[in-house]
């Protein structure tokens, strides 16, 4: 009796015994993760600045004679100039007229004087080699000549002063306004222009990437307004020496603004390429989780997740590169990691 007892009680231990694992199997849950396969790529590293960006060339166009204000037409619209409109190099934005000054200057008569100088210095050099006039009358034409010819450039170089132009194409950025006719003394600011096809910012750095910063740099410039539109530009100078105030040095950045895209006064973010690899392999910076054994990241091995300790190399704010730990075609979780533990089952949705 007692032998059939204790047979009994045994059988019912494995019964049970079997019962709990059956359902502890049957608790076991699966993860939905995103998967994404290792590739080689490219990643650049930056050392990142803010700051205010300048128009390469720029100009305040004062009044350089006194005269009576006449705003020029625009020849591209048929209007007045205004702010905002492009402006060539040479073009007339605005008159200064004085008639008084133009009588004075007598620009006609001294280009008549040039034209018959320059006739009678031909004719005496003609003669002269042909033994029909002395030296000294060739040299009496061509002194009358060249004081025709100084008469005449001074007297353009006095028109001139009655018309306020630029030496440069750009765009014009404020014009004070004038009240048509009224006299303006010399020395009056007319009107500013500027060329920002090109901007400039100089950046200040602090002394730890001085070894990094190098002229010659690749740089990506950044709007906060426009944060997917960027625009390349290059280091052209470095300061070699550190202020001593903030202990930070300067950099000289210019970048290419062909639309316009960047205007002066402007607040940008400058990425400084300092590094860069074309053939790693590279992974989205936010899959990395941070242990007290490493940086670690999942990846999946028949239809579970496997921890992987990593060495990475070359990093920005997106992307890390990837040295040890993982290689090409190994399937990395991206989404779903944060719940995973090692040899968790996962059910991968994409």
């Amino acid at each position: 009796m007692k032998n059939y007892l204790g047979a009994f009680l045994i059988l019912g231990l494995v019964f049970i015994s079997c019962d709990d694992s059956d359902f502890e199997e049957s608790l076991e849950i699966t993860i939905p993760v995103n998967i994404q396969e290792l590739k080689q790529g490219s990643i650049e590293e930056f050392v990142t600045a803010t700051a205010d960006i300048f128009a390469v060339k720029k100009a305040a166009l004062l009044s350089q004679s006194e005269g009576y204000y006449r705003l020029a037409q625009n020849p591209q619209t048929g209007q007045s100039f205004k702010p905002g409109d492009k402006v060539k190099a040479g073009n007339t934005i605005i008159f200064l007229d004085n008639p008084e000054l133009e009588n004075n200057i007598a620009f006609e008569s001294k280009q008549l004087n040039l034209d018959i100088s320059q006739r009678e210095y031909d004719k005496q050099k003609s003669l002269y080699e042909k033994g029909g006039v002395t030296l000294r009358e060739l040299k009496n034409a061509e002194s009358m000549y060249i004081e025709a010819r100084y008469a005449y450039d001074n007297a353009r170089i006095q028109l001139a002063k009655l018309k306020v132009s630029p030496s440069f194409d750009g765009i014009i950025t404020s014009i004070p306004y004038y009240t048509k006719g009224v006299l303006v003394a010399a020395g009056q600011l007319m009107a500013n222009v500027m060329d920002y096809s090109t901007v400039y910012s100089d950046v200040s750095l602090p002394a730890k990437e001085l070894g990094r910063i190098e002229a010659g740099q690749q740089v990506i410039a950044t709007q906060y307004n426009m944060p997917g539109d960027t625009l390349q530009g290059v280091v052209e100078q470095v300061d070699p020496a550190l202020d001593m105030q903030n202990r930070s040095f300067n950099a000289h950045i210019v970048i290419d603004n062909p639309e316009n895209k960047l205007r002066p006064g402007m607040y940008v973010k400058l990425d400084i390429v300092v590094a860069s690899k074309d053939s790693s392999i590279v992974i989205p910076k936010d899959i990395i989780l941070s242990k007290r054994r490493g940086k670690t990241v999942f990846v999946i091995e028949k239809n579970a997740a496997q921890e992987r300790i990593i060495t990475t190399g070359l990093e920005n704010e997106q992307m890390v590169e990837v040295l040890n730990g993982i290689k090409k075609g190994d399937r990395i979780v991206i989404k779903g990691f944060e719940t995973l533990r090692d040899r968790s089952k996962v059910k991968i949705v994409r």
